[in-house]
């Protein structure tokens, strides 16, 4: 399923029961931190940004932790980052067969 989340990004969620969230609008870790909310309300305009953050959870709500405890959400990262952590999560059996899927090229 993919959802739409605020206009400024969206979610996947797999049949491994695992989901990300991909944003990249006002107040997230991104090329458009600073930008203001009505930026992304303009009809027929589509935001953009070079950068985005993810946060990943399995169907419990238990959230992955990416560089240490409490780091639920992992900012910052490019178009191809992204797209790695989407391929990842998918792949993974559950939040802690994620730590063990790697494919980085």
């Amino acid at each position: 399923m993919v959802k739409i989340t605020e206009s400024k990004g969206f979610h996947m969620s797999f049949e491994n029961g695992l989901t990300i969230s991909v944003q990249f609008g006002w107040g997230n870790y991104c090329s458009n931190r600073n930008s203001l909310k009505n930026d992304f309300k303009r009809g027929g305009e589509c935001a953009e940004s070079e950068t985005a953050e993810i946060a990943i959870w399995d169907e419990s709500g238990e959230m992955y932790e990416f560089d240490g405890p409490g780091d639920k959400v992992c900012g910052h990262l490019s178009v191809d980052e992204v797209a790695q952590w989407i391929d990842r999560t998918r792949l993974a059996k559950n939040l802690f067969d994620l730590k063990s899927v790697y494919f980085w090229v």
